[in-house]
């Protein structure tokens, strides 16, 4: 998997402000109301290629670019209102964007065994180890995040190991939900570092 967020060489002070302000009400209200329709369709596609790659041991490709677009909408949404990148995020599993970047290579075959072990004790040795650590990581990224928005405010620019950190976070949030959508059979590494 590789995720990746520009860091600028400038950020706009204008629309630090705007996002801070107002940004729940044009960016995060619009957007959350279309994910709760478009996440109703990736639970049932969730459900769906459980029952495919049990039976098949692969991953239907329509369903898993479809997956992949919910995940690169969440990244372009969180990009925008952690202040990593500017502009306003596209909408949509389609949507583009030159900011930021998700990819994650298509499965030829995924582990039935993976599969089964996942639903029944995933919580156990994904969710749990995982949850515990990011929610430490969590409240760094919201240390940073308050940081760098007075970084940016008064000088127009992202301190970067501000920004590599707090992409860090993301990407280690993004494997590990995209081990448990079966979108890989990599079990997610406890850090946000990227990895060759």
């Amino acid at each position: 998997m590789k995720l990746t967020i520009t860091h600028q060489e400038s950020y706009s002070r204008g629309q630090l402000l705007l996002r801070s302000f107002f940004g729940i009400f044009y960016i995060q209200l619009p957007h959350a109301f279309l994910l709760m329709f478009c996440s109703i369709w990736a639970s049932i596609v969730h459900f769906i290629s459980f029952w495919v790659i049990l039976f098949t041991g692969r991953y239907p490709q329509t369903f898993f670019e479809y997956q992949l677009g919910m995940l690169r909408w969440q990244l372009r949404l969180a990009a925008r209102m952690g202040n990593l990148s500017d502009g306003y995020p596209s909408f949509f599993p389609g949507g583009s964007d030159t900011l930021t970047n998700l990819d994650i290579p298509y499965p030829e075959n995924s582990s039935r065994g993976l599969l089964l072990l996942r639903t029944f004790f995933g919580a156990f040795y994904v969710a749990i180890p995982h949850g515990f650590l990011l929610f430490f990581r969590l409240i760094g990224t919201a240390f940073v995040t308050f940081i760098a928005w007075w970084a940016v405010l008064f000088t127009g620019k992202y301190p970067a190991g501000m920004h590599a950190f707090n992409v860090g976070t993301h990407r280690w949030a993004t494997r590990v939900n995209a081990y448990l959508l079966f979108l890989t059979d990599e079990y997610p590494p406890f850090t946000g570092k990227e990895i060759a």
